[in-house]
């Protein structure tokens, strides 16, 4: 069987089990372009549909369970049915949505925060953790009177903030520099060559969305240096990777940024964003101050979402647990490698979040991918998914609080099935 034909059986028979989700594509195409509002949720022939979630488990429209291996793209830390955050979203619901004013909530989920990051003295709350950046970066051009902006090839911090091998049509227009992520000369070099003009270095600790590829301790030493140095910010973008260690990857690294973002699980399974760090430059946002930045969002301070974060922190993610999810991720990974190394595929990631690289390397998301290669993600994709496992078509995994073990060797043997028989 050549690889089109595999990739081919396995999509048809992902058409044939879910009549329910094409039904919902052709009805949602007639009021939303391509029948979406959120693009990476789209793949063809047509997107999964899910109606309902319990614990790490998800039933589609047409009835079938599926162990969840996605976790709304690592905000679903807490799984869907979190006994403690449904009471504290339940009992903020009697009490009112919107007050239109600040409440009570939004100190104690500061404090928290604060609590928790070693790079934030102070923070302010967003939507989501693209607002987030985009506020952390406006901070950055204000305080430094600089236009420019380090980034990394194939990093994503947002809708509006995403690159390949450049900005996306849809990036905000800062005045980018691009480097290539973890080459610590050349970017060395590219600080230096525009440190007058430079008001920020935004990273990932360890890319994300890209592929699951952690940053070297020396490359994030070197940034922190040069930065310093030149007098740009370093901005660690920490919307994903605060939850490999209870202070974030920060805290693991020994970095410590002078902002750092922040969003998906902290809000408890809700919309949420967050920007903070040195006191001296988030008092900028102080609306006390005279000449201070404007920072608004008409639902930065909403109660439930107050609620559910602080009901996640201060009740369900203990240290132990978070370090426990990270080490169930670990030894996921490493069973997952070991079935894909022979098959001339590799797993990428560290604790809880990981990639499947149709290569015996890590794939950056801004290299691009032979046909071959395209094709294999696609196989595994829907082989996966037809094998009862939900994951990122780009093959990125996580691990939440209530994945258990037998669910993972349960996706270690549907992987390993796919492999067998298609490799």
């Amino acid at each position: 069987m050549t690889l089109a034909d595999a990739v081919r059986t396995e999509v048809e028979r992902y058409a044939d089990r879910n009549p329910s989700s094409a039904e919902r594509h052709e009805r949602a195409a007639k009021s939303m372009p391509g029948g979406n509002t959120r693009s990476i949720l789209h793949f063809e022939p047509f997107p999964l549909a899910f109606e309902r979630g319990e614990d790490a488990w998800l039933w589609s429209l047409d009835g079938d369970r599926y162990a969840d291996f996605l976790g709304e793209y690592t905000a679903g830390l807490y799984g869907h049915s979190q006994a403690v955050i449904l009471d504290a979203v339940r009992d903020a619901l009697g009490r009112g949505l919107s007050f239109g004013s600040v409440n009570d909530l939004e100190p104690r989920l500061a404090e928290l925060v604060c609590g928790r990051f070693p790079g934030i003295d102070l923070v302010r709350f967003t939507n989501s953790g693209t607002e987030a950046n985009l506020m952390a970066l406006a901070l950055a051009v204000a305080t430094t009177g600089r236009r420019r902006i380090l980034v990394f090839r194939g990093g994503y911090h947002g809708g509006v903030l995403t690159f390949g091998d450049g900005p996306s049509p849809v990036t905000v227009p800062h005045e980018w520099v691009l480097a290539d992520y973890d080459d610590v000369d050349g970017t060395r070099a590219l600080i230096r060559e525009h440190a007058t003009q430079l008001a920020a270095v935004l990273i990932e600790p360890m890319l994300g969305s890209g592929g699951c590829v952690p940053a070297s301790d020396e490359l994030l030493a070197m940034l922190r240096e040069e930065t310093t140095a030149c007098g740009a910010l370093l901005v660690f973008d920490e919307v994903m990777t605060s939850r490999l260690a209870p202070g974030g990857l920060q805290s693991v690294v020994g970095v410590r940024p002078d902002l750092t973002t922040l969003g998906k699980y902290l809000g408890g399974g809700l919309s949420f964003g967050a920007f903070g760090g040195r006191a001296d430059l988030m008092a900028a946002y102080d609306p006390s101050r005279p000449g201070a930045l404007f920072h608004a969002g008409t639902f930065n301070n909403n109660v439930l979402t107050m609620s559910a974060g602080i009901a996640g922190l201060e009740q369900v993610l203990t240290d132990d647990v978070l370090d426990a999810v990270n080490e169930r991720g670990d030894r996921l990974r490493a069973a997952l490698d070991a079935v894909a190394a022979p098959a001339g595929l590799h797993v990428s990631g560290r604790g809880s979040l990981m990639t499947i690289h149709p290569a015996p390397h890590p794939i950056i998301a801004s290299k691009p991918l032979s046909d071959d290669q395209v094709a294999v993600k696609e196989l595994v994709f829907f082989g996966l998914v037809n094998r009862g496992f939900w994951l990122a078509r780009r093959g990125m995994i996580t691990v939440s609080i209530p994945t258990t073990d037998a669910m993972c060797d349960g996706l270690v043997a549907a992987f390993d099935d796919v492999v067998a028989t298609y490799f």
